[in-house]
């Protein structure tokens, strides 16, 4: 490998920390909706150069959580409950879709990973890691369907929807609710292979949560 190439790696390395870093500070808040996205003061708080702050907002555009204002400038994608709704109504529309084929096309192996991928959700305690366990348990119900842009786009849908749950967390309604339970009827419907009662389980699943939301946003 040559001088050049080592340069491209470690810039690409870059960009993908700085990617990752943005993309968890606006999924938790950190950097708030609305907010101005400044190259330079990122690049301070990141300790890393200013191309890979931009090309981690380029990129962060596609997925839907910034937002070019200018020529020149960024911001996080602002947050409003129309918004949020539209979220919901595309999850529930195309996660009952890819449920429906991973289920079709359901196998003894799909069905170990699910197992597997709720058992491990379970024995998580601490905040950061359930919901990387999390959306691993629920991509894994979607994850058999053979259809990969399908995926990317559920996969997409969840994270933007992450970020109105981070939004509008505290209140005591939503820990109320038997969440390990709804995920028990979700896993089990799927590894009975029974389509409808696991479409059932987990679209009501999210409209529990996004009644939550919906009354926690209505200010927004």
């Amino acid at each position: 490998m040559n001088m050049m190439d080592n340069t491209n790696g470690g810039e690409a390395s870059a960009t993908r920390a700085t990617y990752l870093s943005l993309r968890d500070m606006i999924l938790t808040g950190e950097l708030p909706a609305g907010e101005k996205l400044k190259i330079e003061q990122l690049r301070r708080m990141l300790d890393t150069g200013a191309s890979p702050v931009r090309e981690a907002l380029s990129l962060l555009t596609s997925d839907m959580l910034v937002e070019r204002i200018d020529q020149r400038g960024f911001r996080a994608a602002p947050a409003s409950l129309a918004n949020f709704e539209e979220i919901l109504m595309l999850r529930c529309t195309l996660e009952d879709m890819a449920l429906r084929q991973s289920i079709v096309r359901a196998t003894s192996e799909w069905e170990e990973r699910l197992v597997l991928s709720h058992h491990r959700m379970k024995r998580v305690v601490d905040t950061a890691t359930f919901e990387d366990a999390h959306k691993d348990f629920h991509m894994t119900l979607l994850g058999n369907a053979a259809s990969p842009m399908l995926e990317r786009y559920c996969s997409q849908l969840y994270d933007l929807n992450i970020r109105y749950r981070n939004l509008a967390a505290g209140g005591a309604n939503y820990q109320r609710r038997d969440i390990a339970f709804e995920h028990e009827e979700i896993l089990d419907a799927a590894v009975r292979r029974d389509a409808n009662a696991a479409s059932a389980a987990l679209l009501s699943h999210y409209r529990l949560t996004g009644a939550y939301l919906t009354t926690q946003l209505s200010g927004l």
